[in-house]
């Protein structure tokens, strides 16, 4: 069994590495079929809106409903708690798979910067946004945070292992580095559609109602967090945390 955990665990792992290779392409319209501007399905500008918001709003739900440390507990008495953290990065993986597939096109233009200097600079700025998600990752445990040492620990009869608070590179500068990649990469685009501009606003607050939740996880497994968080700001540097 040890052996078939460890298995769904690298398959899981496999899913989201693919899936976040897609959304690079998705987001920055290269190099896949369907795109936040093109190949996708058509519908009518109404029913478009309806659509993506629902779709980035299933996400929203999955991500944070799972994440919760009271789904935890009940999910625990059907999962293996070796492949919960696989299992909830599948769910997400899929859901994510799921917009992609039904994400319509909006092409009404927000803005388009066509001078070089210009365009440059934005995909140099999207390129590092995904480096900083990636890196970020690195930086806290990758292997840890996409299910790959709970199930490795599973097949060699080790449990899981304590989760320390340590403050590396990027969160000495702000305390979510993840999400500040991630909302740079939502923005930083050249060409913004409505249907871009949509997915990276509803994106964006979700990310600001997520750290509420996550900030109040974070502080009740670790007591330091609290003092963390008055030193270190959310999401821009230097900024101080009782202007935001």
């Amino acid at each position: 069994m040890t052996g078939l955990t460890f298995l769904y665990g690298v398959v899981c792992y496999g899913v989201f590495f693919l899936t976040f290779l897609y959304a690079i392409g998705f987001l920055g319209n290269f190099g896949v079929p369907r795109t936040v501007d093109a190949g996708g399905l058509r519908s009518p500008t109404g029913l478009a809106l309806t659509i993506n918001v629902a779709l980035l709003g299933l996400f929203g739900l999955q991500h944070s409903v799972m994440a919760r440390q009271g789904f935890k507990k009940m999910w625990s008495k059907f999962v293996p708690a070796p492949v919960e953290r696989s299992t909830y990065v599948l769910f997400s993986s899929l859901a994510l798979i799921l917009l992609f597939w039904q994400w319509r096109p909006m092409p009404s233009l927000v803005w388009d910067i066509q001078a070089p200097l210009g365009r440059g600079i934005l995909w140099a700025l999207f390129a590092l946004g995904w480096l900083v998600v990636l890196l970020s990752t690195f930086l806290i445990n990758h292997f840890e945070l996409f299910g790959l040492q709970q199930v490795w620990r599973g097949l060699r009869g080790l449990g899981p292992t304590a989760v320390k608070f340590k403050v590396p590179l990027f969160y000495k500068i702000v305390r979510h580095p993840l999400y500040v990649g991630w909302i740079t990469a939502f923005w930083a685009i050249p060409t913004m559609t409505a249907s871009h501009a949509v997915f990276s606003l509803v994106s964006t607050g979700y990310i600001l109602v997520a750290i509420q939740f996550e900030e109040r996880d974070l502080m009740s497994f670790h007591p330091e967090y609290a003092q963390y968080r008055k030193q270190v700001p959310m999401l821009i540097p230097g900024l101080r945390r009782n202007k935001g």
